[in-house]
């Protein structure tokens, strides 16, 4: 009697403990919800059998993103563009995006991946991904040269343009100088709002303001650097590990190969000015 009591208890445990373990093996094998595979195929894969890549890119942003005179997509981030989709061996469709939507339109799928002067920060990893950096920026403001300004110093009191959704409002504020701040929704609105007198100067990365100001003999760029170096690279969607290898892999080619710095020089005029890998 006492032994068959025994052997009852072994079996409920032995059933409680299969039960537990079933259920542990099932919970860990259920895909993440929201993750890439959820409904949906991984990146990768979707633009290799779609045959189109989506690229999500700032065409108010020349020389990195622009329409040309026959109103097609041209440009530093469109030729990258280019090269992607012609190595991956597939269609390219460029996607006009400003800085508010970048991360939007990652989140809701509308593209594949942003090339849109995307600044790596910590917060923003939060919610996407970033490839290694392909372009390295500073800061520096655009300004009539009638204006004075020279430096951020002059800039007491005065009215600065920044684009909305980029870092560069926060990047004015640390600055701790009283300086009114007033956003606009792309580039080329703030540039025009130093052009009209609407503001004193516009923050923006120096490569930019640098061939901005090479367009119009009243514009100048001041000489500095207001913030730390800026890394830049390719926005993509959350949790896709194997479509942010894939692009990490594809910039380690065209870096090795020097033809991102050819791509730099033909729009920009120079070679890159800071190395892409920092020495610590």
């Amino acid at each position: 009697m006492k032994l068959s009591n025994l052997g009852a208890r072994s079996v409920s445990l032995f059933v409680i403990a299969a039960a537990l373990a079933l259920s542990a093996c099932t919970k860990v094998s259920t895909p993440a919800e929201g993750g890439p595979t959820a409904g949906s195929a991984p990146t990768l894969q979707a633009v290799l059998q779609r045959g189109t890549l989506r690229v999500g890119d700032c065409l108010t942003f020349a020389p990195f993103g622009f329409y040309n005179k026959d109103g097609q997509p041209d440009g530093y981030d469109v030729d990258l563009a280019k090269e992607l989709a012609k190595q991956m061996g597939v269609k390219l469709e460029v996607v006009n995006t400003t800085s508010a939507n970048r991360i939007p339109n990652l989140q809701t799928s509308k593209v594949d991946v942003v090339f849109c002067n995307f600044t790596r920060n910590l917060e923003r990893a939060k919610v996407i991904e970033f490839t290694t950096p392909y372009v390295v920026a500073s800061e520096a403001l655009l300004v009539k040269k009638s204006s004075g300004i020279q430096s951020v110093k002059d800039m007491g009191n005065r009215t600065i343009a920044t684009v909305k959704g980029s870092t560069n409002g926060d990047e004015v504020r640390s600055l701790n100088i009283p300086i009114k701040i007033q956003e606009y929704d792309s580039s080329q609105a703030a540039i025009l709002a130093v052009k009209q007198g609407q503001a004193d100067a516009m923050i923006e990365d120096n490569n930019f303001l640098a061939y901005q100001a090479t367009l119009d003999p009243e514009l100048t760029v001041t000489n500095e650097a207001l913030v730390p170096l800026e890394y830049n690279g390719f926005g993509v969607k959350a949790g896709d590990q194997a479509w942010l290898n894939y692009l990490n892999l594809f910039l380690f080619n065209i870096n090795a190969s020097k033809l991102n710095a050819q791509l730099y020089k033909k729009w920009f005029g120079t070679d890159p000015r800071y190395p892409l890998n920092p020495q610590f």
